[in-house]
């Protein structure tokens, strides 16, 4: 599955209209969110994933979005379930991410 641009007007609709989703939050100027991109894709084709929408906010473009998962950090990740914020976390690490994704039921 690809990796889908959100910004404030859709993104409440697709957290609550896809039952397992993961969101990064970046910045243009951030050179970890540059680094981390590859591997946020890579991971959304991953066969283990498959029913986990992937998501991109851009941190800075979208406050709205940003304040629901608090981020206070880039890069950012979260993940929400049928619409609820579970948990989140600055991260620049794969590991990171997949253990996030593993915490989704």
């Amino acid at each position: 599955m690809a990796v889908l641009i959100s910004t404030d007007a859709d993104f409440s609709s697709k957290i609550s209209e896809n039952s397992k989703v993961i969101v990064k939050y970046y910045a243009d100027w951030c050179g970890n969110c540059k680094l981390i991109s590859p591997k946020y894709r890579r991971l959304s084709d991953d066969e283990r994933f498959k029913d986990v929408v992937f998501l991109d906010v851009n941190a800075e473009e979208n406050e709205a979005a940003r304040k629901v998962a608090n981020v206070d950090n880039l890069p950012f990740f979260a993940v929400f379930q049928n619409g609820q914020f579970l948990s989140g976390k600055a991260a620049s690490k794969e590991e990171a991410i997949i253990n996030l994704l593993e915490g989704l039921k």
